[in-house]
């Protein structure tokens, strides 16, 4: 089954220096519909104006993926990690047991990035920290594997077994990927428009297949796609 959510009909939050759109339950955000797919609990879309950010918060138990879109963010943690993240690199924090952190814009430009949670296979692991940088000529065109449980094809690792693809696509450029029977699929668009098994959807829409296994990715214009490979139930 394909089930396609509008950009408008996620929460949508702004605090003056923050403008956030949330397509599941967040904050002072909640849809009883929409709290989680799989182990996927977070996607975010950030927009922080320029000199602003968070300040020190905790997490823990949790996957935290960084994808930022343009500008760029100042990221320092109690593991002693202080370091930029820009367009093109992914991030992954463990929470874990517990981490406080800071994610800071000190660009001229208001920072667009997407903060992602995927609930762990398991509580308690040690806080950690990755982060890697993907060019646009390897996500050209195709589905490019940034994030999965063992690190595999220099992607970074995930304590969940959860693999996350990112793809540029404009064009006749197009790219398919089949999961395992009984996964599940989601497809966020971060920017641009595409179509995804032959329905059309643009930036911040998503796409939610179910007892469905196969994703094919078509007629892109400046589309920035982001495919999650899920597990069932976090």
């Amino acid at each position: 089954m394909l089930t396609i959510r509008r950009s408008n009909e996620r929460g949508h939050a702004i605090h003056g220096w923050l403008d956030s759109y949330h397509s599941f339950s967040f904050a002072d955000y909640y849809d009883e519909a929409h709290v989680h797919f799989g182990p996927l609990r977070v996607i975010n879309e950030d927009r922080i104006q320029a000199d602003s950010g968070f300040g020190t918060h905790t997490h823990k138990d949790m996957e935290i993926i960084s994808y930022v879109l343009d500008g760029a963010i100042t990221h320092k943690d109690s593991m002693n990690n202080e370091v930029v993240i820009r367009p093109g690199e992914v991030q992954r924090m463990t929470a874990g047991t517990g981490v406080a952190h800071s994610e800071y814009n000190h660009a001229a430009q208001t920072t667009h990035f997407l903060q992602i949670w995927i609930i762990p296979r398991q509580t308690g692991l040690k806080p950690g920290y990755e982060q890697k940088f993907f060019s646009d000529v390897e996500k050209r065109g195709v589905l490019r594997l940034v994030a999965s449980p063992s690190g595999e094809q220099g992607s970074v690792s995930i304590h969940q077994d959860v693999y996350l693809y990112a793809g540029l696509f404009d064009g006749d450029e197009h790219a398919d990927l089949t999961a395992a029977e009984g996964r599940l699929l989601y497809i966020h668009i971060a920017r641009g428009a595409i179509r995804v098994n032959d329905r059309q959807v643009a930036a911040g829409d998503a796409v939610m297949l179910t007892l469905e296994s196969n994703v094919r990715l078509t007629h892109g214009k400046d589309a920035e796609v982001l495919v999650f490979d899920l597990p069932p139930q976090p």
